[in-house]
């Protein structure tokens, strides 16, 4: 192969020397090679890739939605009655939507007192959709605090009061088709998850039946003359 000749390799170093330097970068990027930063400018930083699965500190889990501590038996009474009869269960649903029973029905008359099963504070006394509704917040139940209803009641409570255990929240009022007989419908929440509100009373209210009058052998009775003999029941 002939050399090029002298005035030739001149002018193409002159043109090689006017080629401005973003062509030559595009050129380069064009052919897949780095690409050059402009004169004075550092070279840009690769963006960091995302982080994987990053182990989190003990205690900073997330939690589900209204989860909380667990239901203490802190009932010290029914809200109706003595021992009333459940006409219908705790029946969880599936879902947060799903269908079930969010509480349990007990068997009362219309009038009959409602009580306050545990301390706490009249979170809302009021009627919803038609019906009488009384919530208490209980005390000292963790965060946030375990909350009770009762439906329907003719509230005789306002917002914000203090009741007790076995404080009357209201009377008994009449309901809808809820139930084959009159009843009371109560619920319990933490958050705005519903949870089992029999589990509010401790074991020896839930197994406690009705009161029995018993026959009781050697009870004195008194004659006349102020005289007093047992009297035999035979047994």
């Amino acid at each position: 192969m002939g050399t090029w000749p002298g005035p030739f390799l001149a002018l193409m170093a002159v043109a090689v020397a006017m080629i401005p330097p973003e062509a030559g970068a595009r050129a380069s990027a064009w052919r897949g090679g780095p690409v050059a930063s402009p004169a004075g400018e550092a070279p840009p930083i690769p963006a960091a890739e995302p982080p994987g699965d990053v182990e989190k500190p003990p205690g900073d889990e997330e939690k589900p939605p209204g989860s909380g501590p667990p239901v203490v038996a802190v009932g010290r009474n029914w809200p109706v009655g003595l021992r009333p009869s459940v006409v219908r269960g705790w029946e969880p649903p599936a879902t947060a939507y799903g269908r079930g029973h969010r509480g349990v029905d007990l068997a009362a008359d219309i009038g009959a007192p409602v009580r306050a099963v545990a301390p706490g504070r009249v979170a809302f006394a009021g009627r919803v959709a038609g019906r009488g509704v009384v919530s208490v917040e209980l005390t000292g139940t963790g965060e946030p605090p375990l909350r009770t209803t009762y439906e329907p009641v003719r509230a005789s409570v306002e917002k914000g009061d203090e009741v007790g255990a076995g404080t009357v929240l209201g009377a008994l009022e009449a309901g809808t088709s809820h139930c084959p007989t009159a009843c009371l419908h109560w619920g319990l929440l933490r958050g705005d998850v519903y949870l089992d509100p029999l589990s509010l009373l401790p074991p020896w209210l839930l197994s406690r039946g009705p009161s029995r009058l018993l026959p009781v052998a050697g009870v004195p009775k008194w004659r006349s003359g102020g005289v007093a003999e047992l009297e035999s029941t035979g047994r």
